[in-house]
């Protein structure tokens, strides 16, 4: 796997302002999935200030390349693990080890909090997603209908830290 030697990521800090480029990057990040996934994504929903407030209570980290943000990943702190809410990479950089590399910038901070396992959510359509997971050692917990469905849409996976 090719690795862009020049990434580095960093926690957001509580003075960042560039919200607009994260938004921009998570807008690019899962545009492929329009005409893929069903019920789609509600990525076009969200907002700069949207993501403003979700910082103020989920833990971000951001993937730079030469002052350039290339990826991105939001995560809840609850009782006993840290739940995915948000993971993005540019589209130039997917399987490049940029997602692994904050994946693992997560799991750092949820060990140094004494957490137990991480948890996230992705679409059933998304087979490449479902095996990216699983060789990060995420394990599938349970599959889940979106409201007016009645089929699974969403696969939980989990990964328990050591």
């Amino acid at each position: 796997m090719d690795r862009p030697p020049s990434v580095f990521v960093t926690q957001i800090g509580r003075d960042f302002e560039c919200w607009d480029d994260v938004l921009k990057l998570i807008l690019r990040a899962f545009a492929y999935m329009d005409g893929i996934i069903d019920p789609p994504s509600s990525a076009h929903l969200l907002t700069a200030e949207r993501l403003k407030d979700r910082a103020r209570q989920e833990t971000g980290f951001l993937a730079l390349e030469a002052g350039r943000i290339v990826g991105c990943i939001f995560v809840l702190e609850r009782a006993d693990d840290f739940y995915v809410g948000k993971l993005a990479v540019e589209p130039s950089l997917q399987g490049q080890g940029v997602g692994r590399r904050l994946m693992l910038a997560a799991e750092h901070l949820a060990l140094s909090r004494g957490k137990c396992a991480i948890e996230l959510q992705t679409r059933i359509e998304l087979s490449e997603n479902h095996a990216a997971f699983s060789r990060l050692g995420f394990r599938e917990t349970g599959r889940t209908a979106h409201t007016g469905y009645d089929r699974p849409t969403s696969i939980t996976m989990r990964k328990v830290l050591s």
